[in-house]
């Protein structure tokens, strides 16, 4: 499964693409939970456990969508943290 993301300047605004479906969202505050203690949680690729890491989530992230459509049925949330842009596992994926 391929996605893309466009940023527009400040954040304003993101335009998620997941399969043939588009969601239009505002990038929503939320913070890692449920990870031991000193972990990070990875910033996959792609929705897939198995999909290159990209970077890591400390504390917070700005969510932009979240699916289960994918091949593990798994929930994944599109992330961005400074720079990076990649998908997290919900599960982790606390809201603010």
């Amino acid at each position: 499964m391929r996605a893309s993301l466009l940023v527009r300047p400040a954040l304003a605004g993101l335009l998620l693409h997941v399969g043939t479906g588009a969601v239009c969202a505002d990038p929503v505050p939320y913070r890692v939970d449920g990870l031991p203690r000193g972990e990070t949680l990875s910033i996959r690729a792609e929705p897939d456990p198995a999909a290159e890491v990209v970077g890591e989530i400390r504390a917070r992230a700005l969510v932009v969508g979240c699916t289960n459509d994918t091949p593990s049925r798994t929930t994944w949330c599109r992330v961005k943290v400074g720079r990076v842009v990649g998908w997290a596992r919900r599960r982790y994926l606390a809201p603010e």
